[in-house]
């Protein structure tokens, strides 16, 4: 029996009246029936997952680096000339000795450490669209007429 086949009334007996089957329970009509039309909608739920990770962390390296560093340094310079034959009141005696102290530059190296730069890293949420498919099943009505039944669609 279909849908539309409720509104027929049988011949022989128009006065008695059909029941339809909805959902487990009985429903009398005498000239109207109701029909529920269905169809399926997309539930989308959301969730996250570890994708990857990103570490962050240094290392040494080692660089050669010169410095040019000026220094000085003493010279001692000896200088003889000739003199005209000055008298001199002095004696001739066994030793002299005259001390000059001669200095340099040294260049001690020594090191420490500075703070040159610092790195930070931080996470954003980036939005982005993903397109999702599926198929979708609804229900719709199929109107079937039989011999001269007149139906006018009100929609």
């Amino acid at each position: 029996m279909g849908f539309f086949d409720l509104f027929e009334e049988p011949e022989q007996n128009k006065e008695n009246q059909r029941q339809v089957r909805k959902e487990g329970q009985d429903t009398e009509f005498a000239n109207e029936a109701h029909l529920d039309l269905r169809e399926e909608e997309l539930d989308i739920h959301k969730h996250r997952v570890e994708t990857g990770d990103v570490e962050l962390h240094k290392q040494i390296v080692e660089e050669e680096k010169e410095v040019n560093v000026p220094v000085s340094h003493d010279q001692v310079i000896i200088e003889q000339r000739a003199v005209d034959h000055e008298p001199s009141e002095e004696p001739i005696s066994a030793e002299e000795t005259v001390h000059i102290p001669v200095t340099a530059e040294r260049v001690d190296v020594e090191k420490h450490t500075v703070v040159t730069g610092e790195v930070t890293a931080h996470k954003r949420s980036v939005e982005e669209t993903e397109q999702v498919h599926d198929v979708l099943h609804k229900e719709v009505a199929e109107v079937e007429r039989h011999g001269d039944a007149e139906v006018i669609n009100e929609d």
